[in-house]
């Protein structure tokens, strides 16, 4: 805060205050700052700057084979990683013509699902921290643990998982993977209950939630809102319905929508599609059932890499692992772009190939970024206390936002 005052052409008389918010205050995760013009605790205006962790994945993908920038997408909105690997992979899918069985796509419906949980448990959780109450964090932290051990039967990895590959996975999911997912979905809701009561209907929480920093539909959609924080002003915009991808159109579903667009129906948003996660996991394991077991690829041996024993023993599978690892095999040269419903929204990637083995050029299109435009105009008019408890309704990831 400056020492001294700044006053305002508007009243001469009127004292205001300069205010960093951010990078250093907790709710900013140290990677964002707003610059605000205070009136005692009440904001007057403010001006967003961000790009304190940009890393440029865009320009380093462009130098990197395709199968090299799956781990680069983990570092974008890290709460829910296996989402963005799975969109990156679908990219590059459409890009080669690339068709995945049936149980493939119920595969990754059931590891984004998850993710989904994961991430709407962190905002929810830390929404609950900002507004008072640490306890519903804490009830919800051994359920993500419990998530972060079926990806770790999956990949291997827990946080930043590179899960699958083009065309697929790496390996089918063994029996101890299906027996985890089978008892988080048991053991799961009575959790997600408890944690509810603890909110839903709390005094304290509504009237520090409800009312405030509400966004009507058009305003919304002016400046490209989409995914939770979008349907929580009554928009049934979903990627996963309106445009389908890994055979979404295959379940049944709901899509929560809220009415007022404020922090309550964002919280209430969240939590509601993390109940209808929970039931398309449920059909998605009722699928694979029917579907024929071992099939974990797409049958594409000049794009999809053989595993490391045929590598070693076989000479035709070492040609096409040198082939595709070295970039030997040409690719279209097109353009393609493909979103899929991440855990704050929209999550695109524009792919503009020029037959190489890397793009040519490459955006993602990240949904934090998007909605992240909107929380200075917002903040204009609230209280302080009420800004801090927008950006944890918005759930901005650092990762995501800055790229």
């Amino acid at each position: 805060m400056t020492n001294h005052p700044i006053f305002t052409d508007q009243d001469p008389q009127k004292e205001t205050f300069t205010l960093n918010l951010g990078p250093t205050h907790p709710a900013t995760h140290g990677v964002f700052q707003n610059i605000l013009e205070m009136d005692g605790e009440r904001i007057i205006s403010g001006v967003s700057t961000i790009g304190y962790i940009h890393r440029a994945f865009e320009k380093i993908a462009e130098h990197r084979p395709f199968y090299q920038i799956t781990p680069l997408t983990d570092r974008l909105n890290y709460c829910s990683s296996p989402i963005n690997n799975m969109g990156w992979h679908m990219t590059v899918e459409k890009l080669l013509g690339i068709e995945t069985p049936k149980r493939v796509d119920y595969l990754r419906v059931i590891v984004m699902e998850l993710a989904r949980i994961s991430d709407h448990l962190i905002c929810n959780g830390i929404l609950g921290v900002d507004t008072g109450a640490f306890t519903g964090f804490l009830y919800l932290m051994e359920e993500r643990e419990h998530i972060y051990e079926i990806y770790e039967e999956i990949c291997g990895a827990r946080l930043t998982t590179n899960i699958g590959r083009i065309g697929g996975f790496e390996r089918d999911f063994n029996d101890i993977a299906f027996a985890k997912i089978k008892k988080f979905l048991v053991k799961f809701p009575p959790i997600l209950k408890e944690f509810e009561t603890l909110f839903n209907r709390n005094r304290i929480f509504i009237e520090r939630t409800s009312g405030v920093a509400a966004v009507d539909p058009e305003t919304a959609l002016n400046y490209s809102w989409s995914g939770p924080i979008l349907r929580a002003t009554g928009v049934d915009y979903d990627v996963r319905v309106n445009e389908p991808y890994s055979s979404y159109q295959d379940f049944e579903f709901e899509i929560p929508v809220g009415t007022s667009g404020d922090v309550y129906d964002r919280y209430i948003v969240r939590n509601e599609e993390i109940w209808q996660s929970l039931r398309i996991i449920e059909q998605a394991l009722q699928k694979i059932e029917k579907e024929p077991k071992g099939i974990f690829h797409a049958d594409v041996p000049e794009f999809y890499l053989p595993p490391k024993e045929e590598v070693y023993n076989s000479m035709e599978a070492l040609i096409y692992h040198f082939k595709i690892v070295m970039g030997e095999i040409d690719t279209p040269k097109t353009e393609v772009y493909h979103a899929v419903e991440g855990g704050n929204g929209e999550l695109g990637f524009y792919l503009v190939n020029d037959g190489g083995r890397s793009p040519y050029r490459l955006h993602f299109r990240r949904p934090s970024f998007i909605n992240y435009q909107m929380y200075a105009p917002m903040s204009a008019g609230m209280f302080l206390s009420d800004a801090i408890i927008n950006m944890s309704s918005l759930n901005v990831i650092a990762g995501e936002l800055d790229a």
